[in-house]
Formats: C-alpha cells, sequence, structure tokens
C-alpha cells in the first residue's frame, strides 16, 4: 500500500523539478510511513511513499523492467500476483523481486494497455514508458484505490493519490469548483470526475488514462451491469457457489507479510468476511471492533458474539463521546475532500485502534450495494405503493401528520426515516433516491447558495449523475431497485464509502481490503436474480442462506444498523460553539458562497427542535472545516 506522484513536462528539455516531486511526495506520507523512492529522467519525476505488505526487502518502489526502459509506481495489491509471477516467468522474463508491483511492467510488455485486464486486486499505478515517451494511469474496476490528475496551461501533467499531494505542486491553484460544491451538497460527497479544486479531476473508477504528446485521453476497461443474462440456480445452489466465490476472495486476501486482521463490527457483511477467514487461515484470526457509550448507536455487542462464536482473538476499545468529539477538529488533516458522512469519524477511531496491532484487516464494504442490504431498497418498494394513493390524501392527511412527528436525535429514529421517506416518495426514481441519501436538494440549494453560483452552475449539470435514472423505464433491467444497486455501486460505494475507507485507513497507516469487491465476484452478484438478493422486504436473502449455518442466528437476523454517529445532539451541546463558530454570519459573508441568514435559520430550528437539520447542518460544516480550497 503506498501513495504514488508524478510530473510530467511537456517541454522536453524542461527537468521535472526534483524539490517539487519529494514536497508532493511528502505531503502523502502517511500513506506509506516506512519508505520512498523516486524516478527521475529529464522531464519525469515519478514518486512513492510505501507501506510495507508484500515483499518486505525487495519490494522498493519505483520498479522497472529488465532493461529500465518502462517504470510503474504502485499503490494497491494485486492478489492473483503470484499466479501472475508464475505466468510471466514461463514466457521468459526475468522477475528480480517477489513483490506484487513488479508484474505490471510485464504485463505491459506483453500485453500493453490491456493489461488492466489481468489483474485482480485494488489498484492505482502510474506506467511509464521510455522509448514512447508515454504515461499510462489506470484505476481500479470498483475503485478502492484513489488517483487525482490536472494538467497545467503549459502542459505540464501533474497526478497524486490524493488532491494534496496534486495542490502542494506550486502550479495548481486552490480555487474552489463552483460545480462540484454543489454536487457535494447535494450528494454530502464529491463524484469522478470532479473534484472541489477547480481544474484538478479524479480518474474514475474502471478507467485509464493515456498521456502522448502532450494530449490526454481516458476510456472505461470494465463496467458492472445487469443487464446479462441471468443466472439461473436454485437458492441452495446460489448459496454454495456464493460461499465458494467469497471464501476464495477471503484467502486471496490473506496473503501478507505482515500482521493481519478483520474489521468486526457485528453486522453480516463482516460476519461474513470473519467466518471465512477463520476458515482459511493459518494462524488463529484477529479481530476489531470498538464500542461507544451512545446505546443507539454501538453494536458491540453483537461483534463479541460473532467473535465468541467463531473463536477469534478479538480486541475491542470503547470510546467516549469526548474522545469521539476530539477527532471532529481533526477531520481537515484526514480528509482532502469535504465529506458529509460523519460515518467518517468511528472508521477512522477503529482504523487507529487496529493498526496498534496489525498492519492489514479486511472489512465487509461492498455487501449493500452488491446484495441490496440498504433499507432504501425496500422504501423503493413501498414508494410505488404510497404513490397509488391519491394526492390530496398524501398532501392534506399523512404529508401534515408526518412533519408533526416529535424531533427525536437518535439513531435512524422514526420520524427522521418518515420525514425523509415522504420529501422523496413522490419524485422520479434517481432524485428520490439522493433525497433519501443525501443532504440538499435543489430546493435548499437555491435557497443556501450565493445566486450567482446557481446561475453559474444549473441544475441539468449537477445532477446529471442521477437524471438519467429518472429516464429509465426498460433499459434491460426488470425492477428499479436493480437501477438504484447500479447507482449504489458506480456513485455512492466508490465515491463515498471507498473514499471514507481509503481516507480514514491510510491516515492511520492502515491497509484495509474488500473481499466483497473482488470484480469476479461482483460479476457473478450482478447476474443472479434479483429476488435471490432482496426477497420481499427482505435484503441479503442469498448471503443469510449461505451463512445460517456458520454465525449465530441473530446476527443473521439483525436488521440494517449502519455506522452512525450522534450528529444531532452534538450539534446542539457539545458542538454548538464550534459550528456556530465556524458557521458565523461574518465568516460566512466573508467566503461569499452561502447565505448567512439561511444558515442562522437552520441551525436556531435544530437548536429549537423544531426540525432536524442533522444532515444538512454537517455537510455545511465539513464543507467550511475544509482547510485546502480558497
Amino acid at each position: 500500500m503506498c501513495g504514488i506522484i508524478g510530473i510530467i513536462n511537456s517541454d522536453r528539455g524542461k527537468p521535472a523539478e526534483e524539490a517539487t516531486a519529494r514536497a508532493m511526495a511528502a505531503a502523502i506520507i502517511h500513506r506509506g510511513p516506512d519508505d520512498e523512492g523516486f524516478y527521475f529522467r529529464s522531464n519525469v519525476a515519478l514518486g512513492m511513499r510505501r507501506l510495507s505488505i508484500i515483499d518486505l526487502a525487495t519490494g522498493h518502489q519505483p520498479i522497472s523492467n529488465e532493461d529500465g526502459t518502462v517504470w510503474v509506481v504502485f499503490n494497491g495489491e494485486i492478489y492473483n500476483y503470484p499466479e501472475l509471477r508464475r505466468m510471466l516467468i514461463e514466457k521468459g522474463h526475468t522477475l528480480r523481486t517477489h513483490s506484487d508491483t513488479e508484474v505490471i511492467v510485464h504485463l505491459y510488455e506483453d500485453y500493453g494497455d490491456d493489461l488492466i485486464q489481468h489483474l485482480n486486486g485494488m489498484f492505482a499505478f502510474a506506467l511509464w514508458d521510455e522509448k514512447r515517451e508515454r504515461l499510462l494511469i489506470a484505476r481500479d474496476r470498483m475503485g478502492e484505490k484513489p488517483l487525482y490528475f490536472t494538467q497545467l496551461p503549459d502542459k505540464t501533467f501533474i497526478f497524486g493519490s490524493e488532491l494534496k499531494a496534486v495542490v502542494a505542486h506550486p502550479g495548481v491553484g486552490r480555487r474552489v469548483n463552483h460545480l462540484a460544491l454543489r454536487k457535494y451538497l447535494q450528494y454530502e460527497f464529491v463524484p469522478s470526475p470532479h473534484t472541489m479544486i477547480e481544474g484538478v479531476h479524479k480518474l474514475p473508477p474502471a478507467h485509464r488514462l493515456i498521456l502522448e504528446n502532450g494530449s490526454l485521453r481516458t476510456d472505461r476497461y470494465w463496467k458492472l451491469s445487469y443487464e446479462g443474462e441471468r443466472i439461473s440456480m436454485s437458492d441452495d445452489e446460489a448459496a454454495e457457489e456464493l460461499t465458494r466465490r467469497l471464501r476464495e476472495s477471503v484467502r486471496m486476501r490473506l496473503i501478507s507479510d505482515v500482521p493481519l486482521g478483520v474489521l468486526l463490527s457485528g453486522g453480516i457483511d463482516s460476519s461474513t468476511v470473519a467466518a471465512l477467514a477463520c476458515e482459511t487461515a493459518r494462524d488463529r484470526v484477529k479481530t476489531f471492533s470498538i464500542a461507544f457509550e451512545e446505546k443507539s448507536f454501538d453494536e458491540s455487542s453483537y461483534a463479541r458474539l460473532v467473535a465468541n462464536h467463531l473463536g477469534t482473538q478479538h480486541f475491542e476499545k470503547r470510546f467516549t463521546e469526548k474522545e469521539m468529539l476530539d477527532i471532529v477538529p481533526e477531520i481537515p488533516r484526514l480528509l482532502d475532500e469535504p465529506l458529509g458522512d460523519a460515518s467518517l469519524i468511528p472508521t477512522f477511531l477503529v482504523s487507529q485502534f487496529t493498526r496498534e496491532h496489525v498492519t492489514v484487516a479486511l472489512g465487509g464494504d461492498g455487501g449493500d450495494e452488491l446484495l441490496a442490504g440498504y433499507p432504501t431498497y425496500v422504501a423503493h418498494r413501498f414508494a410505488g405503493y404510497y404513490r397509488s394513493i391519491p394526492k390530496i390524501i398524501r398532501e392534506r392527511l399523512i404529508e401534515p401528520v408526518v412533519a408533526r412527528l416529535p424531533v427525536s436525535t437518535d439513531n435512524l429514529s422514526f420520524d427522521f426515516k418518515a420525514k425523509r421517506f415522504v420529501q422523496g416518495a413522490a419524485l422520479p426514481l434517481g432524485t428520490r433516491h439522493t433525497v433519501w441519501m443525501g443532504s440538499y436538494d435543489a430546493e435548499h440549494q437555491r435557497a443556501l447558495l450565493a445566486p450567482e453560483i446557481i446561475n453559474q452552475c444549473p441544475d441539468d449539470a449537477v445532477f446529471d449523475e442521477i437524471s438519467p435514472y429518472d429516464k429509465m423505464t426498460g433499459s434491460g433491467i426488470a425492477d428499479p431497485v436493480e437501477l438504484m444497486m447500479t447507482l449504489d455501486a458506480v456513485h455512492y460505494l466508490s465515491e463515498c464509502v471507498l473514499f471514507k475507507v481509503d481516507r480514514a485507513s491510510m491516515a492511520a497507516s492502515l491497509e484495509t481490503r474488500a473481499p466483497f469487491l473482488d470484480h469476479t465476484l461482483v460479476e457473478f452478484l450482478s447476474r443472479i436474480p434479483l429476488n435471490q438478493k432482496l426477497r420481499g422486504l427482505n435484503g441479503k436473502f442469498i448471503l443469510k442462506r449461505a451463512m445460517r449455518d456458520k454465525l449465530p442466528p441473530s446476527v443473521i437476523k439483525r436488521p440494517k444498523k449502519g455506522f452512525g454517529m450522534p450528529v444531532a445532539k452534538w450539534i446542539k451541546g457539545d458542538l454548538r460553539q464550534l459550528v456556530r463558530d465556524t458557521l458565523s454570519p461574518r465568516r460566512l459573508k466573508d467566503r461569499g458562497l452561502f447565505n448567512p441568514e439561511y444558515v442562522i435559520k437552520m441551525l436556531d430550528e435544530h437548536e429549537k427542535n423544531q426540525a432536524d437539520h442533522r444532515k444538512l447542518i454537517w455537510t455545511l460544516l465539513m464543507f467550511e472545516l475544509w482547510p485546502l480550497g480558497e
């Protein structure tokens, strides 16, 4: 696991600034505290920071081919590298190390840009072909590892694993991207290819970029689709095949030359990973969880239950509310872009705690999106029934009653869910889903943002990720739920969940691995029928069936909980001063982005229990605490 950076000057006679490259790498030292390496040739600089996981002795980067004409810097893990290494040696290649990184340069010699099709893993890499003076950059299929880039007016190309590395180059400005700001307010994250800095881009998941003769081109090399031919299996056959594929994915992700463990929340996804790790690992599996004083947010009892059932060596740490609150001012240090998901806090805490014992941890990310685990998928089915109710009854009876429900600060309280449901139920499919999952819809944004931002960035451009889903009525997908699973997998999972996990774990110098995101497993899950994922109101049906003899029944049957935080209560209490200071009228007026009167009204309503604005306020607070923008 590493962080990578690079500079390619379009002027071949202009050497890349060595000091600048080193400063860019230093900005992401947390991603790789164990080692650093650089390649300097004429107008090219490549660099990396390394967290040593595989081949500790000889895995130093950058790594080249036999004659030193192809060089690579790499962030991630190639899980099938032992098989690739054997294949390359049989074909006559000489490999000097036992690292997964080295197979990339030799695959390039044989397969060119299509080398990516041979990789099973999480990765972002940059490969420089000296002979052709050509750069190839690629990012993994599901978006586990990040990659940012920009091209300056003089055609200098700059890239890095995090935004903070790119802006460490003196030629890159820090002007806020207003379109990205609007998208962030809607989704609570910034979707690819946008970033919060004007002129800087994210390479989307499953894409590669080629820089040649000063020109850029990108293309998608893989796509998640539910439109192919479906696999016909009985429930038992599907459960058995899912178990087999998941077990193999876990086995591949247990390869490491350093200690590893499993992040165990007590939900079915992480519990499944722990159970299969116990079947596969050579040594007793270590599991890690955290506990909270706030009961409606704590699920540590389930993690202990699973650990006892499986016989793992379990580690648990209980955090006080003060310890959680102390993390909030540190969030800017963890993030290079704003993120409105407050579960970043427990994700960082469990990463930090786990890193005290191991360097690598497996987790359950991806199970909800791929196996219909979110309550919103069930809510979409209810929305159809709700829309069949006469509009006059909805508007004059149901919605006023829901609006008068008492405000609660509990995690996923009934009033919070009910108000969210009626807010979005009558909207088109994609918009409805985003209203349920996100923060500021178009109406709230028009009240919040300066008029020039609204005029500069019309709604069509802001919501272009979801507008196609509003218009889809066929497209070969039988059920709206699968449309939303697709949207979540390519949008919410990669741009929010995996962004959060990467930044939180890397801030603690912990590598995390996600067995559910093995692309061959993802392709299998996309081909089994929806009713084997969502059976009536029961999400993750086939996973629960597969694990019924491996996990306690109470874990199999428990409802989705999520990694929540008592944000609504904090804003009224211990965080009140920070919120009021950060979102003060004077500060907001100086920034010129937001309407101070609207923000104060929102804060007042929340503090007086007139409304639950937790998501709106937290999303805005995270942007205002973000340190990189101007």
